[in-house]
């Protein structure tokens, strides 16, 4: 008996997407790029490559393939994913690397990367995703969008005086000596759907037994940029799509290849990582084997060799550099560090956070999601944030400044007047500071010392060091 069920590889809730549905998928109905999901989870799985996999997600709706994968995710600029994935397979031989693209990324703005990837033959998976239109920004002509189609920038229709004719991918790469398989399929029949997962599942067998490049074309519905419903769309693609790019595989050739070797002295299960102290004492290496802050969570966080900070406020606060203190801090203590700021357009004023990552094992992702630590600057970054804190984290938050305490009771909350103490000091932009003081009070990280070598690189103006240093010092005494 065969158990239909959700593949392993696809996470059974979303925390990545955020937003108040974390079970609820953001494809709109009837699109294809769920199929899709499904066929490779389920390839994945059967061929248990699922802690080798690294997925690589580009520019358009093919980018949200990092919300659903439990797999290695890395996403890439508009078209460059083939360039990425490059890069990862020739630093992780061993890793399997699938760019993930549509049409509008992978033939218009990614054109040169797919060609010069396909040519030199590097041992990727290419999944490419044809739905004749850009689908996420507005529905505007693709390069594979056919002749007479409608678009938003071709209200008349695709005309080939005007714009060509579509660009047919799998044939143009079938023809590069570097290309071990190309093949074009359609999801618009069950008996379609299986040889479209059948194609898939060669393209990433000859990937493991490093056969070459490889790419498995889709024809796929996108009923919304279309502007039709979701049971004709399937019909629209055996009108008229299949007619202009024809099913079937166009190379199935693939090539002897010798498995490059991994790297020199790597080792990815060793927990002992080698890194420089600092710049000044750059002969000399730190050896940890134990996490610096373990002592500051309870429970199952107290051995943890990674802790995941997420710092928020409003532009201005400090709040980008109150990370960066820290980062740099945890560098010259000798344990790796990810610094990753996110803000609007709008900077000072609007809204601004940053993920900091400090490990002694190397660190995948730089981007927080759950974490440990909270350090909040403002009452909407508090809200926003706090449920996010793991069970036994720490929350700090500016109780000058927010005047509703958090209502978690898993977790610790220190709450730390750090404007009221900045301006006492004269300079209400400290308040990061005084956090930072606060943070190390309680984390026992990074190292005091090192907090104060970051400092005295802020400014070489003695006053602000001075008020620096006070302030750093009046958050250690606040907590």
């Amino acid at each position: 008996m065969k158990i239909i069920e959700r593949p392993q590889s696809i996470l059974e809730t979303f925390p990545r997407k955020g937003g108040a549905e974390p079970d609820a998928t953001h494809y709109c109905p009837g699109c294809g790029h769920g199929i899709v999901h499904k066929l490779l989870g389920e390839c994945i799985d059967e061929l248990a490559i699922k802690d080798d996999t690294v997925l690589i997600s580009p520019v358009g709706c093919s980018v949200f393939a990092y919300y659903y994968f439990d797999t290695g995710n890395v996403q890439a600029a508009h078209g460059r994913a083939p360039a990425v994935g490059t890069g990862i397979k020739r630093a992780r031989p061993k890793s399997i690397v699938i760019s993930y693209q549509g049409d509008g990324d992978l033939a218009a703005i990614g054109g040169n990367n797919i060609l010069q990837a396909a040519n030199r033959g590097e041992n990727l998976t290419v999944i490419f995703i044809n739905n004749a239109i850009y689908g996420m920004t507005g529905g505007q002509l693709a390069p594979t969008s056919i002749l007479g189609m409608h678009t938003t920038t071709t209200p008349r229709g695709r005309e080939f005086s005007d714009y060509g004719s579509p660009m047919k991918v799998a044939e143009l790469l079938a023809n590069l000596d570097g290309v071990a398989f190309s093949a074009r399929h359609a999801l618009t029949t069950p008996a379609k759907i299986n040889r479209t997962k059948k194609a898939i599942k060669k393209a990433l067998q000859y990937q493991m037994e490093n056969r070459g490049f490889s790419i498995v074309e889709i024809l796929s519905q996108c009923p919304t940029g279309w502007k039709i419903d979701p049971v004709d769309s399937l019909n629209w693609i055996e009108e008229n799509m299949v007619p202009a790019f024809p099913l079937g595989t166009y190379k199935d050739t693939p090539h002897e290849r010798a498995i490059p070797p991994e790297p020199a002295n790597y080792d990815p299960d060793a927990v002992e990582r080698v890194v420089l102290r600092s710049a000044q004492d750059s002969k000399s290496a730190a050896r940890l084997t134990q996490a610096p802050w373990t002592e500051a969570f309870k429970g199952e966080g107290a051995k943890k060799d990674t802790i995941r900070m997420k710092v928020a406020g409003f532009g201005g606060q400090g709040v980008l550099m109150l990370g960066e203190l820290t980062a740099k801090a945890g560098m010259l203590e000798g344990v790796n560090v990810t610094w990753l700021p996110s803000y609007g357009p709008e900077m000072r004023g609007g809204t601004a956070n940053c993920s900091v990552v400090a490990s002694t094992r190397e660190i995948g992702n730089p981007l927080v999601n759950a974490s440990e630590v909270l350090v909040a600057m403002n009452r909407p970054s508090l809200e926003k944030f706090e449920k996010d804190v793991q069970p036994g984290g720490v929350i700090f938050y500016d109780s000058s400044l927010i005047s509703a305490a958090p209502t978690r009771d898993d977790v610790e909350i220190y709450p730390v007047p750090a404007t009221e103490i900045a301006d006492s000091l004269g300079m209400g932009r400290v308040a990061n500071v005084v956090l930072l003081g606060a943070m190390h009070k309680v984390l026992g990280f990074p190292a005091q010392e090192k907090i104060q070598e970051t400092i005295r690189g802020i400014s070489k103006n003695e006053n602000i060091l001075s008020i620096n240093q006070k302030a750093f010092q009046a958050g250690l005494d606040s907590v």
